[in-house]
């Protein structure tokens, strides 16, 4: 008997090969080719992440990962955010910044100008990020392209330096620091061994 083949589009395809895969290290390669090559896989994944609540890890998250690769380690999802944003405030915020990317002025449904073999497609985005405590009020929402997109966590957010995030965690309850610590120490396991052992 054959497996039925994945439906929803490539977002499908990446969850069941998730699922079919847990605990094996992929990589971005692979996560293309599964994704038919599709230029916005990466985009895929992090729904799966915010949507779908899948514990997908980076190398953000662990330590011995590299730069692309991902691993799947339970199949069981955590609650997730799902998509708050009504049809008619995308609606607003799209004509309000004229069907044009904020970031390049690329114009939807042309061919973008970074790569001219893709046509524009536009999202919102938000200009303070949800985790940094941003809304889904359209103040806080702005028409960007895809490409924009796949990079705009990396290129906006400015990366804080060592002594503002010791300000930050000292400053957090102690019930947040003890957070910190399993995030870290889940990341930096050999690490928190070594710091672990009894010193002869």
């Amino acid at each position: 008997m054959q497996d039925k083949p994945a439906r929803g589009g490539a977002r499908g395809k990446l969850r069941a090969h998730f699922l079919a895969n847990l605990g094996r290290v992929m990589d971005s390669d692979e996560l293309r080719t599964v994704a038919d090559n599709q230029s916005e896989w990466a985009r895929r994944v992090r729904e799966l992440r915010t949507e779908e609540g899948y514990l997908i890890l980076t190398h953000n998250d662990r330590s011995a990962l590299k730069p692309g690769q991902y691993l799947l380690e339970t199949a069981k999802p955590q609650p997730a955010f799902a998509r708050a944003i009504s049809k008619e405030t995308r609606a607003f915020v799209l004509d309000r910044n004229g069907f044009t990317c904020q970031m390049c002025g690329a114009v939807a449904g042309e061919p973008h100008p970074y790569d001219t073999t893709r046509k524009t497609r536009l999202h919102l985005g938000h200009v303070i990020d949800k985790s940094m405590g941003g809304t889904d009020d359209p103040a806080n929402l702005r028409a960007i392209c895809s490409v924009c997109n796949e990079g705009a966590s990396n290129a906006t957010l400015t990366r804080p330096d060592l002594q503002k995030i010791l300000i930050q965690v000292r400053r957090a309850t102690a019930a947040d620091q003890l957070e910190v610590l399993k995030w870290l120490m889940a990341k930096f396991p050999q690490q928190a061994n070594a710091h672990l052992q009894p010193k002869p």
